[in-house]
């Protein structure tokens, strides 16, 4: 019976069912789309024979929209949805967003906030038996304890603040099936402790094996250089081949522990996730209110992989989806285009395959699967490793053989491609068919910054190898008669930017003509690298200090600067000139960011390059 799953009592009967196996309950509407976790889940669960059922955005004012599918036989699943809740309902300056694209219409106010744990006491009150599993994003990367962005302030693991009983961290296809066989079979939940990709809550110290002690909750709250510690112990157990269960221990005699990942998912697991009978849309329920938005994004898009080795360290990938990749057979993929071009508001174009990085189509390198992963060394940053395989020949054919079925006009890539990977592949085949047949006008990437202070912090490359791919980029599309443009991603207030780099940046961007139309401010985001020195301001690989951005109006000169054209940006980019020294930016020079206020001495810059001439005459007699 392909349909969508039940989403009250009527459509339960319509399938002869009295009573669901799980419920899930998601703070997205209800999307049978595989980019949509809410729908993997429930689907490979319904595949394993378990009746499924779906509470989508249920009111948290009462416990009654808990109950409208009855009392599940074997637990509730609930997910804050595909994106954290505060990073849904607020902006970087933790203004509330007026819109919500997984909501219907659009709109906001659908979910509350911390949707993960307002959700699972709820369904604790509905029917305090019952056992909760989270997933997805909201949990898995709050499943330890961790810096929150919007308290400002040190927060327990969501396993203890929502009352759950396990948490499914990364992608959970592997683990929630085993949780479900060991319900099925009789097994309490408190003694589902052995899974790999969960985190439980003991009092029992001895129940992990060989376990690594985290610094107390007590300990990282009183100390950021104990936090920083223990998030690279973390950091550097995110591998199944050497990791080991993390325990984290709290006041109340409680301890929550983290047992090792789940071993990457096969190839032939994947393809079979991805062919289960999705509807690929929305609810029906919804159409009233002018559908669910986000799913225009994925619609005839097509994901190929999973997993990332870039490391960024602003991402929160390595800790979500690892940094092992993990990609579709060609076959999986093609027929999921296939079923793509017979709806009947395909055009022609399928608008991207990829994932976390779309050029990336396997392992790193093959050390990866006796060794498992570095953990002191990343395979791009600062270069590329020695032992990193470049090449895009599998992705390649997979995008011929895309391009060759009937009724595609074209086949885009709107994934990040990674430049810094791409532009070190010697065979220039890709680059070429890339330009040639991939791009709509203009490509996205994202170097992110130029400074090399703060590009270290970012575990990006260095500046000069994205002007090596512009370079490259041009030549090619020039060869190839196109006029295509590159559009670089910026970040602006990331740790280690002082005004000063903010300005090298602004300058660099005079110098090469661009005048970007959006900038996004660092945003610390539970669970990355970043976020952890942004609390601690302490680098957590080698304990020195960094010099972090904070206040409001500082983030707002440093944003500014990278959008210096803008006549709404005047009074903060002279501001942080001023307070940067910097004066011989504000004139009438071809140089200059901005012109002087009415007022302001005319000879700007003819006093700064006296000095600097005067300094540089002393240095010479030194």
């Amino acid at each position: 019976m392909k349909d969508f799953l039940p989403i009250n009592e009527n459509d339960m009967k319509k399938r002869g069912w009295d009573q669901l196996d799980f419920i899930v309950i998601t703070g997205d509407a209800y999307v049978d789309h595989p980019s949509f976790g809410a729908a993997i889940i429930s689907r490979v669960l319904e595949n394993r024979g378990y009746k499924v059922g779906i509470i989508a955005q249920p009111s948290w004012k009462s416990d009654k929209d808990f109950k409208k599918l009855g009392k599940p036989k074997m637990g509730f699943l609930i997910t804050g949805g595909n994106i954290d809740s505060m990073v849904n309902h607020y902006t970087v300056a933790k203004k509330k967003r007026r819109d919500d694209l997984y909501s219907p219409g659009g709109k906001s106010g659908y979910r509350p906030d911390r949707a993960t744990i307002v959700y699972s006491n709820r369904a604790k009150e509905a029917y305090n038996d019952v056992p909760i599993i989270l997933g997805g994003i909201e949990a898995s990367l709050r499943r330890l304890a961790h810096y929150d962005y919007w308290d400002d302030d040190i927060r327990r693991s969501i396993l203890l603040d929502s009352k759950a009983d396990l948490i499914v961290y990364g992608m959970g296809e592997k683990q929630i099936v085993e949780i479900a066989e060991a319900l099925d079979a009789g097994i309490p939940i408190e003694e589902i402790t052995y899974i790999n990709g969960t985190i439980y809550k003991t009092k029992d110290i001895n129940r992990p094996y060989k376990p690594i002690m985290l610094p107390s909750y007590e300990e990282i709250t009183d100390s950021k250089k104990k936090y920083a510690e223990s998030f690279m112990v973390q950091y550097k157990n995110m591998d199944l081949v050497y990791g080991k269960p993390l325990v984290e221990s709290y006041d109340d005699n409680y301890y929550v522990v983290q047992n090792p990942p789940q071993p990457p998912i096969k190839q032939i697991d994947l393809d079979d996730v991805y062919k289960l009978p999705y509807m690929r849309t929305y609810h029906p329920t919804y159409e009233k209110d002018g559908g669910i938005p986000a799913i225009k994004e994925v619609k005839f898009s097509l994901i190929s992989n999973r997993g990332c080795f870039g490391s960024c360290n602003f991402c929160a990938l390595a800790f979500h989806q690892g940094r092992v990749v993990q990609s579709r057979s060609h076959g999986s993929i093609v027929e999921e285009a296939e079923k793509i071009i017979d709806d009947k508001d395909f055009k022609g174009y399928i608008h991207d395959v990829g994932g976390p990085t779309a050029n990336f189509r396997h392992r790193a390198c093959e050390k990866q699967v006796k060794h498992g992963v570095c953990k002191e060394k990343q395979c791009l940053f600062p270069n590329p490793c020695s032992n990193l395989k470049i090449e895009h020949h599998d992705y390649l054919n997979l995008l011929r053989k895309l391009r060759d079925i009937p009724k595609v006009k074209k086949v885009f890539i709107r994934s990040g491609l990674r430049y810094d990977y791409l532009i070190h592949d010697k065979d220039d085949t890709f680059f070429n068919e890339l330009c040639k047949h991939h791009i709509s006008g203009q490509l996205k990437v994202a170097p992110e910054h130029i400074s090399p202070r703060v590009l270290e912090k970012m575990g990006k490359p260095k500046r000069e190898v994205y002007e090596r791919f512009v370079k490259k980029y041009e030549k090619v599309n020039k060869r190839l008669g196109m006029n295509q443009f590159i559009v670089p991603y910026l970040m602006s207030s990331h740790p280690g930017s002082t005004l000063n780099e903010a300005i090298e940046l602004a300058e660099y961007l005079r110098d090469i003509g661009h005048r970007p139309k959006q900038v996004q401010d660092f945003y610390p985001t539970p669970a990355t690298l970043s976020t952890c020195m942004y609390y601690t301001e302490l680098d957590p690989r080698t304990m020195e200090r960094v010099y972090v951005p904070k206040s409001p109006h500082e983030k707002a000169m440093q944003r500014a600067l990278i959008q210096y054209t803008e006549p709404r940006n005047y009074s903060l980019v002279y501001e942080a000139l001023k307070k940067a020294g910097r004066e011989d930016l504000i004139g009438y020079d071809r140089k200059c960011l901005i012109r002087p206020k009415k007022g302001d001495g005319k000879n700007n810059n003819r006093s700064y390059n006296k000095k600097q001439k005067i300094k540089k005459n002393k240095r010479k007699k030194k």
